[in-house]
């Protein structure tokens, strides 16, 4: 009974919690979003069990990201159920073993990332299943040296990085990587390595990258060969390393070489080796000498040209018109970077350089920029950068003898003043960064020169006003970025000309409303408007919008009004908005959303509104209603209380929906369901009540394999701690309705398996109780019952249709005739026309004393005398109404009989009469006999009394005739007498 009733419960459940859609869950993952069970991050979580991270992950998991967390084991074969793993990364992970067997048939992994550990020796057989690993990570771990052959099963290895570690023996790092014919790079800076000395092994020709920078090196100790295919040789940072190091050293191949911070001397280096002096980076190799950076010049020109000269961190703070003279050409960029330089002088170091097209003078201690309109015109510079300097002011003209450049930086300064001037003759610009500066105006003329302008960077100032026609000349002006100053208003003409602008950033600056006369120049071109952080403020909800012409904005953001948010929006204060698709609207603290608020924003496809509103709990249905291309909602902390199909029913291709941190109790599934392209749910510290109104959500969550619901399974019971939201109990939700089902089904499962038994066996007395109950009903039987003393009728006759002859014959004449006192009830005669046919019989039954059945085998299969006959019996046996008289006008077998148990019963309890054979010796005086015998019989009460009684009062007992029909015999004991 119990396991039947669960069943019937589990069923009951499905049933009621129909969906198309189903979600599932991870303990400690989240799946990437549209990555359909391929990409998972376990980031910053309590366990400290593996299997807690990977055990419900799908087979179908390729890359799988566990990072800040507190593991310290992985045991064997803890990922043995993801074949298809490509790319695992465990870093920041506290991990110090791990088993031998642990990444066992991981056959398809390409990239492992064991970084930021505490791993302190590896196993040799660690990587043995790693066939197709290409990238293998283990930084910052407490290595000190490695097995011979832990590497020798990676074949396809290609990338190995063992940076900051303890190692020391570099000659068992050789052997260990001797046979990886497909290794690129070996990153093995910041170890304790003091020489390349080695064995007789060589490295993999492949190796094409090697990084030995921040080590202890004071001598290669390698042989002439072992590194001729390296192209990429990393150095720097070995303070002991000296420049006999390279005697004898084949460096041929190498097309870039790092010396930084270390005791080579550069010039007397290039003497002694073969490397080609144009692949050396010259960064911190102690050239602040101008003499030094000459002769360096003389060795380089042995090249013809070299594409980039790098010249960072020398301590270099003056550079001469002759500094570079006798350099080679440089055809790419010189990189003046972290140097001590305070004058550029115009750049006029350069003057010879007629293909140098980048300059970097990063870092350095520059506080002006001065004129520069009688120098040397330098043609081909396109790209000029003197950012986190100390430039405060920009003189006129200031790179006049630059006129091609194309990118300019000067952000990260302290410029307080730029010259109206100082672009002058920058008509190639394009991309210009004024950004994190302290620029407080800007004039009409200041950018009349950039009429080629596509980036302006200006975050991060203090500029207040952009007054009319600053912008005029940038007709060609794509982004605008003014987002970080101080801006309050802008100027009725203040962007005038922007006529191709399409990304305009105005966030965290004071503006205090939007005016759409504003942005008339860019109507058709605006894509991307930010307005984060800003004093935009209504108090009245009849406002005209400020959006009206932005009919191609794609990306608006309003999120984070100050210091108390937008409070009030505007009736249609998104109208015009047609093609926007991303709104932004957190933390706002809105009053009231009307439920028309969105209705314009038709092509939306993101929306965040995290604390956007104070005091809404509820949203108002239909807030969503033509959202119908929304794809992600981000609807946190807003302290809803009710979540509704009223509201969000209209989110068809709603695929991503965040609900943290709000009130409500209870999510209704039905409201889930109109969500059909669903796909992630967060509901976190959401206070869903553990009781049955969350019954459906429950069995939603973890029977669905198509919606994630965020880290379902650590979601706890409000009031009960130790309990979880997707185990808690919900049988007492089901249990009568449970119970109600088993007896439902038990009661039909019965009536399927009796119905055609009775239907064999109980056919008529089916039949005749739906009568009995129809005539009951229509209180037919107990007004006759009222009326017996006074019936109409002696006697009801039953018979069929083909023994009319002798009813009309013999009966009607010898019972209704001359001088005799009985009144018979004929159904051909006495029937009322129109009357159910039923209710004529029930009529005739009970309103006569007597039925008379005349009894033959046309009789028996009549249904309708069947029907009469059980009427009349029912008077006899239940009753106790003595009214039933059987006449048979011919012999019937028993076995014939025997069929009609209702007329087996009368017989058995009975006499009856027989209508004499006509081959009697004397007829007539057998018909006479059987004629008296009836009257006597119909003379007798309807109430059942004893045989004694019969004779007080001379009643006359009929008979049944013998065998021969001429006869009659009274059989006492069959006679019917009911006590």
């Amino acid at each position: 009974m119990g396991s039947l009733t669960h069943w019937l419960l589990s069923v009951t459940v499905s049933l009621i919690a129909i969906e198309l859609i189903r979600g599932y869950s991870f303990k400690n993952c989240i799946e990437n979003q549209f990555s359909y069970g391929k990409v998972f991050q376990c980031i910053n979580r309590k366990d400290k069990n593996i299997s807690a991270f990977v055990d419900d992950l799908p087979p179908s998991a390729t890359k799988l990201i566990i990072s800040d967390n507190f593991l310290t084991h992985v045991p064997n074969k803890s990922f043995v159920h993801l074949p298809n793993l490509q790319d695992l990364r465990m870093d920041n992970d506290r991990l110090r073993t791990i088993d031998k067997l642990a990444f066992q048939n991981l056959h398809l992994l390409k990239s492992l990332n064991l970084s930021l550990n505490y791993l302190s020796k590896l196993d040799p057989s660690l990587f043995q299943d790693l066939d197709s690993l290409a990238v293998l990570m283990l930084s910052n771990n407490r290595l000190k040296q490695l097995p011979g052959d832990i590497f020798f099963t990676l074949r396809n290895l290609t990338t190995l990085v063992l940076r900051q570690n303890f190692l020391t023996q570099f000659s068992r790092i050789a052997d260990s990587v001797a046979n990886l014919r497909h290794l690129k790079l070996l990153d093995l800076c910041s170890n304790n390595l003091t020489s390349l000395s080695h064995s007789n092994v060589s490295l993999p020709t492949s190796l094409t990258r090697l990084y030995l920078c921040k080590n202890n090196l004071s001598t290669l100790g390698c042989t002439h060969s072992f590194l001729g295919f390296v192209q990429l040789l990393d150095l720097s940072y070995n303070p002991r390393l000296s420049t006999a190091a390279f005697q004898g050293v084949n460096l041929s191949r190498v097309n870039y070489l790092r010396l930084r911070s270390t005791n080579v001397k550069i010039l007397e280096f290039l003497n002694i080796s073969n490397v080609n002096a144009r692949h050396v980076d010259f960064s911190g190799t102690q050239l602040k000498d101008e003499k030094l950076l000459m002769e360096l010049c003389k060795l380089l020109k042995k090249s013809v040209w070299i594409k980039n000269m790098s010249l960072s961190s020398n301590e270099i703070k003056n550079l001469s018109r002759d500094a570079l003279r006798h350099c080679p050409d440089i055809r790419g960029g010189l990189d003046l970077s972290y140097n001590e330089l305070k004058n550029t002088s115009c750049l006029i170091f350069l003057n010879r350089q007629k293909h140098l097209k980048a300059f970097n003078a990063d870092h350095n201690h520059l506080t002006s920029l001065p004129p520069c309109k009688n120098h040397t015109i330098i043609r081909n510079v396109e790209d000029i950068t003197y950012r986190y300097n100390k430039i405060m002011y920009v003189s006129p003209y200031a790179f006049i003898n630059t006129p091609n450049i194309k990118t300019l930086q000067l952000n990260i300064n302290k410029i307080v003043y730029l010259d109206v001037k100082a672009l002058k003759g920058l008509q190639s610009l394009e991309t210009l960064r004024l950004d994190n500066n302290f620029l407080t105006e800007l004039y009409n003329s200041t950018f009349e020169d950039q009429v080629k302008l596509k980036t302006l960077n200006l975050r991060n100032n203090r500029i207040d006003v952009i007054f009319n026609m600053t912008f005029h000349s940038l007709k060609n002006l794509i982004i605008l970025d003014l987002g970080g100053n101080k801006i309050t208003h802008i100027k009725p003409s203040g962007l005038y000309g922007l006529e191709s602008l399409s990304k305009f950033y105005l966030d965290g600056n004071r503006l205090k409303n939007i005016d759409s006369s504003l942005y008339h120049a860019f109507q058709d071109t605006l894509t991307v408007l930010d307005l984060h952080g800003n004093q935009i403020r209504y108090l009245k909800e009849h406002e005209r919008s400020p959006f009206m012409n932005l009919s191609k904005l794609k990306d608006l953001k309003l999120d984070a009004q100050q210091p108390y948010g937008l409070t009030v929006i505007p009736l249609k204060f998104f109208r015009g908005l047609s093609s926007l698709e991303s709104l932004y609207f957190s933390s706002n603290k809105i009053h009231q959303l009307p439920p028309d608020v969105f209705d314009d924003l038709k092509s939306l496809k993101f929306l965040t509104m995290t604390d956007c509103c104070v005091g809404v709990t509820q949203l108002q249905p239909g807030l969503f209603k033509n959202q119908k291309n929304l794809t992600t909602l981000i609807a946190e902390s807003m302290v809803i209380q009710d979540f509704s199909k009223a509201v969000f029913g209209n989110l068809t291709q709603l695929r991503k929906l965040q609900l943290n941190r709000n009130g409500m109790e209870s999510i209704p599934v039905d409201a889930l369901e109109s969500m059909p392209k669903l796909r992630y749910l967060d509901v976190r510290n959401v206070p869903l009540t553990c009781t049955c109104a969350n019954s459906l959500l429950q069995n939603w969550t973890i029977n669905k394999p198509s919606v994630q619901v965020v880290y379902l399974y650590s979601l706890p019971c409000p009031n009960e701690p130790k309990h979880r939201f997707h185990n808690f109990d919900t049988k007492v939700c089901y249990i009568d309705l449970g119970e109600y089902l088993f007896l439902s089904t038990a009661v039909v499962v019965f009536l399927f398996t009796i119905t055609p038994l009775l239907y064999v066996n109980l056919y008529w007395n089916m039949k005749y109780s739906y009568y009995v109950f129809r005539s009951w009903f229509s209180e037919q039987w107990r007004r006759i019952r009222d009326e017996e003393e006074n019936c109409k009728y002696d006697a009801f006759i039953s018979y069929n249709s083909s023994d009319e002859q002798w009813v009309m014959d013999q009966l009607m004449p010898n019972l209704e005739g001359s001088g005799s006192p009985f009144k018979l009830c004929l159904h051909h005669r006495d029937f009322e026309l129109g009357r159910d046919i039923v209710d004529n019989i029930v009529s005739a039954v009970y309103g006569s004393r007597k039925t008379i059945c005349v009894v033959s085998r046309s009789f028996l299969k009549s249904e309708w005398c069947s029907l009469e006959i059980q009427l009349a019996s029912y008077r006899l046996f239940d009753e106790h109404r003595d009214v039933l008289l059987l006449v048979f006008l011919e012999p019937i077998s028993e076995r014939l009989l025997s069929s009609y148990h209702r007329m087996r019963k009368v017989m058995l309890k009975k006499t009856y009469l027989q209508w004499p054979d006509s081959d009697c010796t004397d007829p007539s005086q057998a018909q006479e006999l059987f004629w008296n015998q009836l009257r006597k019989a119909m003379r007798t009460r309807s109430r059942a009394e004893t045989a004694e009684s019969n004779e007080r009062h001379g009643a006359v007992v009929p008979g049944s005739m013998d065998t021969k029909g001429c006869e009659t015999q009274i059989t006492d004991e069959n006679y019917y007498l009911q006590p």
